[in-house]
């Protein structure tokens, strides 16, 4: 997902002994931090157990005025990192970080039926202006990288957008809503934009689209499983032969006092 300089990741995880190599070491977890100190803000998700107290006692041996500005944040560790990395490259704030971050289990629990309310809760009302259409035809639909390709596109342009499939309504500069939607081979969606720039970001999505939103697409969708080719080589070992053989049966008189018997 990292295509641009607007985020860096840096990672803190295990301990420098060889008989219980789990874990997070503190002083690992602050020099991390000093890593990207020079960031506007520092986002640091984790796990549970030492990765929470470790990222704990790393702020307390931190300066503080570089302390002051990491945030530990509570999201999923691997859902969240996704969420607040495509924020971050499309320019968004502190705060939209730690959102998109935080919001990061919503399709997940939308598309496993936990919450009924989770898509709901995303729809935008109708979009006014212009609009463009576009059949999507990535064999696995809108999934996170080209997801990722399109909240990226459209975050710099002055204009209302309304990403909508199927009469669901969302923000298409939020990762977490594109993910809302399921957007699958063959669907439908319609970009909605007014505003100052908005010809500018329908242009932009339409460019995009045109690109399979950064992904190659055949004309023929794969729908099953395809072996991977491998360099030519030599090999050897032994060979079993199987031979399809009938069986000798012996010749038998069965009369009709032995079937009774």
């Amino acid at each position: 997902m990292m295509r641009r300089d607007g985020c860096r990741l840096a990672l803190a995880a295990g301990v420098d002994d060889e008989q219980n190599p789990i874990g997070t070491d503190a002083l690992q977890v602050m020099a991390a931090i000093e890593s990207v100190a020079d960031g506007d803000g520092i986002v640091v998700l984790m796990d549970l157990g030492s990765a929470l107290l470790s990222a704990e006692t790393a702020l307390e041996l931190l300066e503080p005025a570089l302390a002051a500005k990491v945030t530990l944040c509570a999201a999923p560790l691997v859902e969240g990192t996704l969420a607040a990395v495509v924020a971050a490259n499309a320019g968004g704030g502190l705060e939209q970080v730690l959102a998109e971050a935080r919001g990061a289990l919503q399709a997940k629990q939308a598309q496993l039926g936990e919450t009924a309310s989770a898509l709901n809760a995303a729809e935008l009302p109708p979009a006014q202006g212009k609009s463009v259409s576009w059949r999507v035809q990535n064999a696995h639909g809108l999934h996170a990288r080209p997801a990722a390709r399109l909240a990226e596109a459209l975050a710099h342009f002055d204009a209302e957008l309304v990403l909508e499939k199927g009469g669901q309504r969302v923000d298409p500069r939020s990762l977490n809503q594109l993910a809302l939607l399921q957007v699958g081979h063959g669907d439908t969606i319609r970009l909605s934009a007014d505003g100052r720039q908005a010809d500018e970001a329908l242009a932009a999505f339409n460019a995009l689209a045109q690109q399979h939103f950064g992904e190659a697409v055949s004309g023929e969708q794969p729908l099953s499983l395809h072996g991977v080719p491998v360099a030519e080589s030599v090999s050897s070992g032994p060979i079993l032969q199987w031979r399809s053989v009938w069986p000798t049966l012996p010749a038998r008189h069965t009369g009709v006092d032995d079937i009774f018997a």
